[in-house]
């Protein structure tokens, strides 16, 4: 396979002297043509799939948290879906969503159906695009611990209202905003800031249904002036599930996600 095209994923600059990345992984629907032929889906289960699967606006969330923000954070958004990829997976994970067939390339769908054949080989894929990724958003928080010293990672995502029976840990509480923290890069002031930002939502929760953080594993459990935290938006919040339009709540996001940018930035 090729090297992937400039558009697989963006890296979108913010102030120079901002610590803040903004990391949107799956937001995005398109799929390359050579990838869709090895997806066994038909047109419409594909575009079902798409629907549940898919972060929907969360793109468009950070878009406009960055407009807002007073010192504008910088932006790394993957263009391609998660089922192209899933560049927050490990590709030699071998724990529990790997052997749910939701490891660094899906081999099952959000309800347990076949993704991709039997015998299918996911090493074209990593090399062409899950690997450049990595290595983008390594360069991505080495540039911020440069220029300002730290770097703050706030993964953006959105997560059904409706437990989906790829869930392994779905059964808890599902708050309209989920802080997923890890116990090394997210402090008590980064976990504090984003309460206070997220209060006028609806209520957040901590680590469920979903938990962990994304940070690039050159830095990952050794570097503290990397923080990270996940943000699992609910999706009624903001949107009509499954695959429907955003609403009214799309902006009252954007504008709790600038505060909280804002407040790291202090």
């Amino acid at each position: 396979m090729t090297s992937p095209t400039p558009s697989s994923f963006e890296l979108l600059p913010g102030a120079g002297d901002s610590p803040v990345i903004l990391h949107v992984p799956h937001a995005a629907r398109r799929i390359p043509a050579d990838v869709r032929a090895g997806i066994l889906l038909d047109d419409g289960a594909l575009e079902r799939e798409l629907d549940h699967i898919v972060d929907a606006y969360t793109d468009r969330i950070a878009e406009g948290a960055a407009r807002r923000a007073g010192v504008t954070p910088w932006r790394f958004v993957n263009r391609l879906s998660r089922l192209v990829v899933d560049p927050e997976r490990f590709p030699d994970d071998r724990e529990e969503m790997l052997a749910a067939g939701m490891g660094a390339v899906y081999t099952r769908t959000t309800h347990r159906g076949a993704l991709r054949g039997a015998g299918f080989d996911p090493e074209p894929l990593l090399e062409r695009y899950f690997r450049p990724y990595a290595r983008a958003m390594t360069d991505a928080v080495t540039g911020r611990l440069a220029a300002t010293g730290r770097a703050v990672i706030i993964d953006v995502h959105s997560y059904p209202s409706v437990r989906l029976p790829y869930e392994l840990h779905g059964d808890g509480a599902r708050p309209a905003v989920c802080l997923g923290t890890d116990s090394f890069h997210t402090p008590p002031a980064l976990l504090d800031a984003a309460r206070e930002a997220f209060a006028g939502i609806g209520g957040t929760g901590l680590d469920s249904p979903f938990s962990g953080t994304y940070v690039p594993l050159r830095y990952h459990g050794s570097e503290p002036r990397v923080s990270a935290l996940m943000v699992e938006i609910r999706r009624d919040t903001y949107m009509s599930e499954p695959g429907g339009p955003a609403g009214a709540g799309l902006s009252r996001l954007a504008s709790a996600l600038a505060d909280l940018v804002d407040a790291l930035t202090r």
